[in-house]
């Protein structure tokens, strides 16, 4: 079979390898009808995450049918067409059943990070029964590709974790791919606003065309707060701030929109480290309000921890003498209940997946290229179909 795998840092190869064959009883094999290709595959090629090896098969999203499974199998047959989850969890382990499943003890980010993933022919997925969700009759399968991963981590770490309530104010810094997603799902929770920040004016149309309140294009954190100012109110900064591009100046940016009290939600994938301001934060905390950290990856001097999906959360919940503690939580900490969820809300008409341009899986590599160079090429994300 074909599959796109990542040959050192920079580069990217179509090889041929062999076709998966089952290796436990609660696997399944699946045929890839369509993929696509994350920021975090970007990431994985500039070198950002050094634990994934030479010739590994990228990606962790994508749409099949269900060729074999094992006997352990209960909940899917051969035929089924499924949603394959980015996250893999066995649903046993002490922390699947905290519902920490990115820190599964046999599973988290797997796909195309330590075990091959779905930019190929055929997948081995393990844990099929937690890992695989059956399309809905009638659903767009183009469409769907956005539920592997993008709008399930906006929903749970900007919306969920960043604690977006009713009549609250949501700011996103980046319209990307997954900000766009953070923005839809905010939308769900019925906010008083959800303004978006980019340096790309194109992109934050797409954020206004989504459900963006309002859309500021800027290039520094003074304009930022500048522009924006008219939404603080007594807090001097917004509800939550979503990071949603995964580099140190947006990050900053982010600690310079929360307010009092408030919540930073970091859904990007950093490379390097950034500076926590905590010397600027404590002190907008008091005993009634904290200023939340929530993420999808811990960076811990300059260094990325392998925590893909990981959460953190920093609680600082009095002025003077108190106790910091780290929780360390999944993106996804409830993930098959929100996919489920997710797709019980999508109607099978939705025309909001415009933004994907298509590939055939021969064309990967230039689909890389063009995704790469989203801000020249305008392309939000890809569809990948196979011969």
């Amino acid at each position: 079979m074909k599959a796109l795998t990542f040959d050192g840092v920079g580069k990217i190869k179509v090889v041929e390898k062999d076709k998966p064959k089952l290796e436990l009883p609660n696997q399944a094999i699946i045929k890839l009808v369509r993929t696509t290709i994350c920021g975090t595959d970007l990431h994985i090629i500039k070198g950002d995450v050094p634990t994934v090896e030479q010739g590994r098969t990228l990606g962790h999203e994508g749409v099949g049918i269900v060729e074999e499974v094992g006997k352990e199998v209960k909940n899917f047959k051969t035929g089924d067409r499924v949603l394959i989850a980015c996250i893999t969890s066995c649903a046993t382990c002490t922390f699947c059943k905290r519902s920490l499943y990115d820190a599964c003890k046999s599973g988290g980010w797997t796909l195309g990070h330590t075990i091959d993933g779905t930019q190929a022919e055929y997948l081995r997925i393990p844990f099929a029964d937690s890992c695989l969700y059956p399309i809905p009759p009638g659903a767009d399968e183009r469409s769907l590709l956005v539920y592997s991963d993008i709008l399930p981590t906006g929903l749970e770490v900007a919306v969920l974790r960043g604690l977006v309530k009713p009549g609250c104010t949501v700011a996103v810094v980046g319209a990307g791919p997954v900000g766009l997603a953070s923005v839809i799902c905010a939308n769900l929770y019925s906010p008083k606003a959800v303004v978006c920040f980019d340096r790309d004016g194109w992109r934050l149309e797409k954020a206004k065309e989504v459900g963006a309140t309002e859309c500021y294009k800027v290039g520094s954190d003074a304009e930022a707060r500048e522009v924006s100012k008219g939404w603080f109110g007594d807090k001097d900064g917004f509800d939550v701030v979503v990071e949603a591009v995964g580099v140190p100046e947006t990050f900053d940016m982010c600690q310079e929109l929360v307010g009092i009290g408030g919540n930073i939600a970091n859904v990007g994938v950093h490379g390097t480290g950034v500076n926590l301001r905590i010397d600027k934060l404590w002190p907008r905390s008091t005993s009634k309000y904290s200023i939340d950290l929530t993420g999808e990856k811990v960076e811990a001097d300059g260094l990325c921890s392998d925590l893909h999906g990981a959460g953190v959360v920093l609680h600082n919940s009095d002025v003077a003498g108190s106790d910091v503690g780290w929780e360390i939580g999944h993106k996804c900490f409830d993930y098959t209940w929100r996919v489920s969820r997710l797709l019980t809300l999508r109607p099978d008409n939705d025309d909001s997946a415009n933004g994907l341009v298509d590939f055939k899986f021969s064309e990967i590599e230039k689909a890389y290229d063009i995704f790469g160079r989203a801000a020249e090429t305008k392309a939000l994300k890809v569809n990948i179909e196979f011969d």
